[in-house]
């Protein structure tokens, strides 16, 4: 598995796991006072793969997400000025107030597009590759998308094209084995991703996604793989989704799923895996508990800038409008 290089490659992941985690910890917590102006999607417990596909990518990568993608769009900009004032739909977020929290993007990051329309960024991903290869570069491009958006006609039609014409895409199936509150085994016509993959002119590649350094392993492999044999690379990362499909609760007690023991939902927590992995390796944990100190404050002073921004103007309604 996946050893940090240094004590600063170390603790730049924990940040990152930790950024994640406390922005979604201060959502849940102020969601209730009704100010934040969109339906949210929380990621608790997907931190591990938006961290690890993010740290070993190449900085030139393209990336396209689905509406769970707060965890990416953190892991790729680290911002969170523009992202707390997006879900306080106010002017200074990063669309303006008017994307809201499925729809966040940042294009001179790489961050090209993400939407609340399951599966629908897929196939700009594949463009992304197709525009690469014509320009004649090495850039790769990444579709990130949960496992429902396996069960779209938009995936296998990517898919299918990115394999015909050998493009250096890589799709990361985020599968949490659920569809808001269906499990995969009553939606699924099929064995396992990999054996439905694995007919297409692509490297398929599966693995842990609870674990950061088994996720950067499995991105690391994918990046040898497609400078080796130019093609496609589907990973299929499992992980558990914590709380409810959308929302800032707990969905336990509705009966559709059972909850995992306190042991489970530890060794399932991306972020207590690796505090684990960095106290063994001699890692000072003050120098963990400084870092989150630092993300705390980091937060804050987002949310109050966000808080104290004002909204968008009547004539904002109409700026970025195409059709």
């Amino acid at each position: 598995m996946y050893n940090p290089k240094s004590e600063s490659e170390s603790l730049g992941i924990y940040r990152k796991l930790v950024l994640i985690r406390k922005t979604q910890e201060a959502i849940i917590r102020e969601y209730p006072k009704d100010q934040i102006k969109t339906p949210v999607h929380l990621g608790i417990g997907l931190e591990g793969i938006s961290v690890g596909i993010v740290h070993c990518l190449p900085k030139a990568s393209k990336w396209f997400g689905q509406l769970r993608n707060h965890g990416q769009y953190l892991a790729i900009t680290g911002d969170t000025d523009k992202f707390f004032s997006e879900l306080y739909g106010k002017a200074t977020g990063m669309g303006g107030g008017k994307a809201g929290s499925m729809h966040l993007a940042s294009p001179s990051d790489g961050l090209m597009s993400n939407s609340g329309i399951v599966g629908s960024t897929i196939s700009l991903a594949v463009g992304s590759g197709f525009a690469a290869k014509y320009q004649g570069n090495e850039a790769i491009t990444v579709a990130m998308f949960g496992d429902s958006a396996f069960e779209e006609g938009e995936f296998w039609e990517s898919l299918n094209f990115a394999c015909l014409h050998s493009l250096r895409v890589i799709f990361v199936c985020e599968d949490n084995n659920i569809a808001v509150h269906t499990a995969g085994k009553e939606r699924r016509g099929f064995k396992s991703f990999g054996e439905a993959v694995n007919g297409f002119n692509c490297h398929v590649l599966e693995g842990a996604g609870t674990d950061v350094r088994s996720v950067i392993d499995i991105g690391k492999k994918s990046i040898e793989l497609i400078n080796k044999s130019p093609k496609p690379v589907f990973l299929c990362l499992n992980w558990f989704r914590v709380l409810e499909h959308v929302g800032p609760h707990s969905d336990f007690d509705i009966g559709y799923r059972m909850k995992p023991s306190e042991e489970d939902l530890s060794n399932l927590d991306p972020v207590k895996n690796f505090e684990l992995f960095l106290i063994a390796s001699g890692i000072d944990p003050v120098r963990m508990q400084t870092i989150c100190e630092e993300v705390e404050c980091q937060i804050e002073n987002s949310i109050s800038y966000a808080m104290s921004a004002p909204y968008p103007s009547e004539e904002d309604l109409y700026k970025g409008v195409f059709a």
